[in-house]
């Protein structure tokens, strides 16, 4: 079956890095464009109402197939183009996939995302002013607690969902990425952690999310450093 794929999406937003991850890991090609969400463009919103990205559109023998945002597209992925299965090849391992997926989507974006990117990214953006010192202190705080939480989980798993790559872990390296996009994660306290994100960004998948720039916000020194 022949099917052309299109990814909108938002380069430094951590929903649009799963599905660019996953897409790389599944070796599907597809074309790409980069949506300012923030300007609500009318096409923009007749695609996703919502007006979140990502969404992905497919030609297939020539049915259009809209897909809106990260965890549907996801889905759609795995049930388009199952191997590799990244969701998990048993019902425990899809269990906790989908519950770390929970996990990063909405806790981890909400404790740490909603303090450190909006602080840093999402008003700079929208021209909403300078950063406030006490959200970006909270938002670094939250950070330690979550690499606890993913150092607690890499101590007897090879990966965060158990032995195998999955989504769960696409899902943390990206909110973690953008997060070490600005360099505000704090590696050297957490060596296991490092370690499995070292394992992560050297996958082929991974190289796109490292090329990324966006204009005015250049990434920490180390952010495309394979050996950081």
């Amino acid at each position: 079956m022949s099917v052309e794929r299109t990814l909108h999406h938002f380069p430094l937003d951590p929903a649009s890095r799963q599905v660019r991850l996953a897409l790389g890991e599944k070796r599907l090609p597809f074309a790409e464009i980069q949506e300012r969400v923030w300007e609500q463009r009318p096409e923009w919103l007749a695609l996703n109402p919502s007006g979140l990205t990502p969404v992905l559109v497919e030609q297939r023998n020539g049915e259009k197939v809209v897909v809106c945002e990260g965890r549907a597209v996801l889905e759609h992925l795995e049930e388009t183009a199952p191997e590799p299965a990244l969701l998990g090849r048993t019902a425990a391992e899809r269990a906790e996939t989908r519950r770390l997926l929970q996990w990063f989507d909405r806790k981890f974006d909400g404790e740490v995302n909603g303090f450190l990117l909006y602080e840093k990214m999402e008003k700079r953006l929208m021209g909403l002013g300078a950063p406030d010192l006490s959200g970006l202190r909270r938002g670094r705080e939250a950070l330690k607690t979550h690499l606890a939480y993913v150092e607690t989980l890499l101590a007897d798993r090879d990966w965060l969902a158990g032995r195998r790559l999955s989504l769960a872990d696409f899902a943390a390296a990206a909110h973690i990425s953008v997060i070490d996009y600005f360099g505000d994660v704090p590696w050297r306290d957490f060596s296991i952690a490092k370690t499995w994100y070292m394992k992560i960004k050297s996958r082929p998948c991974f190289r796109p999310l490292l090329a990324d720039r966006w204009p005015g916000m250049p990434p920490a020194g180390h952010y495309d450093d394979l050996d950081f």
